[in-house]
């Protein structure tokens, strides 16, 4: 699991990148927490055209990721996610509390 960042005026565009799994979920949410601290973007979009795998983990790391900007104001929206991720976002209703995104990654 790799976590790679891009800021672009008040949007961080945060790109998730391999196995989103239990024994990565943790150190992903790490990884995502120290870039919102540094940065406190407004908004956030969460790319995940990366991803090669991803279980119901990865459902903790987008909640986590949304709840934790909206504690200061901030919004979260998805977007690319690869078919096997949008499954388990959508079978978990995630798509209904954090958006996915038409923005895609230049």
């Amino acid at each position: 699991m790799r976590v790679t960042w891009e800021l672009r005026g008040s949007r961080l565009f945060l790109y998730l990148s391999g196995e989103l799994d239990h024994h990565a979920a943790h150190q992903a949410l790490v990884e995502v927490g120290a870039a919102l601290d540094e940065h406190m973007p407004m908004h956030c979009v969460l790319d995940l055209s990366g991803l090669t795998f991803m279980d119901s983990s990865g459902i903790a790391v987008v909640l986590g990721t949304y709840r934790r900007l909206k504690s200061y104001g901030g919004e979260l929206s998805l977007t690319r996610a690869p078919n096997h991720a949008a499954k388990v976002l959508t079978m978990a209703g995630v798509d209904k509390i954090v958006p996915i995104a038409s923005v895609a990654r230049p």
